[in-house]
């Protein structure tokens, strides 16, 4: 069991219908059909969604894929139709907020590697693949892969995990074509991230993205490129062998694993996050943003 500890009563808006309620936004329609989605500072660790939230956090997620998407513009193009906040939206949204095309979206969770780490990590120990992929001998967590690799998943509701599939079965699911659109499209924009972040000091060791299709254009959507999609690490302590620093949710997967005492793998919910730990990873998200940008945060 796993899911939202307290799930929030969405904030209801004049013109706007709300849709779904997800792990950090909420998604609404307005009066021309376009979608607006609110990234809220909700914080998500183990599949479940915590009781505390970080400060900031939905607006530097915003803000970090906004400033993504220009980066990318000539490889992909992406679903933001405006930044502007709908009528009588509270005052709140501002910064958090996009209205964005509605897209038919690819029910695959489109991941890509350069790194070895995380669930990837796990299966190479078992059978030196990932996803299906043969992997050489000898590598260890937070080895560099030979080239970045795509490791697709399958979406997952919320509370439960997504899980990785090969290729093979994402041409099955979504034919050979499409599949193959994916996988070029998610290594050329990884690569372009990789080298951006690399000339600032940051190793993007994997991450992922989604994308829908606007008639037969590719599109991508969601958030790109966040402290919550991907693992950045500070390439001058990167050191394979062991776990790596991290510009992400890292504090709060080691208290809550660590000094909470809370069972992951029990069916409670997991506590609320002391104040250090909400403190010490908003500053790291924040710390995400202006390395990559250049740009202090005002918001």
């Amino acid at each position: 069991m796993s899911g939202f500890v307290e799930k929030p009563e969405p904030v209801q808006v004049p013109g706007l219908v709300h849709l779904h309620t997800g792990k950090v936004r909420e998604l609404y329609r307005n009066a021309d059909g376009d979608l607006v989605m609110v990234a809220s500072d909700r914080m998500s660790a183990y599949d479940w969604v915590l009781p505390t939230e970080i400060p900031d956090k939905g607006k530097v997620l915003t803000q970090l894929s906004l400033w993504w998407f220009d980066q990318l513009a000539d490889l992909v193009p992406n679903h933001v139709i405006s930044t502007e906040l709908p009528e009588g939206a509270p005052a709140d949204w501002a910064g958090r907020t996009l209205i964005c095309k509605q897209l038919e979206m690819v029910p695959v969770e489109c991941v890509a590697r350069g790194y070895l780490t995380g669930s990837g990590l796990a299966e190479y120990q078992e059978s030196r693949t990932v996803c299906g992929l043969a992997l050489p001998e000898g590598l260890e967590d937070g080895s560099e892969l030979p080239a970045p690799i795509f490791t697709p998943a399958t979406k997952a509701a919320v509370g439960e995990h997504d899980e990785n599939v090969s290729y093979e079965e994402v041409a099955r699911q979504v034919g050979s074509e499409t599949a193959a659109l994916l996988r070029q499209t998610t290594l050329a924009v990884y690569s372009r991230a990789r080298d951006i972040a690399r000339e600032r000091g940051i190793i993007l060791a994997d991450t992922k993205f989604e994308f829908g299709f606007d008639g037969t254009t590719l599109i991508a959507a969601d958030e790109v490129l966040t402290p919550d999609s991907s693992r950045f690490w500070p390439a001058d302590q990167w050191q394979p062998g062991r776990a790596q620093p991290s510009y992400d949710k890292q504090f709060v997967r080691d208290w809550l694993t660590g000094e909470s005492g809370w069972d992951r793998r029990s069916e409670t919910p997991p506590p609320a996050l002391p104040e250090h730990v909400v403190a010490a990873t908003r500053a790291k998200y924040i710390e995400a943003y202006e390395l990559l940008t250049g740009q202090a945060w005002q918001l």
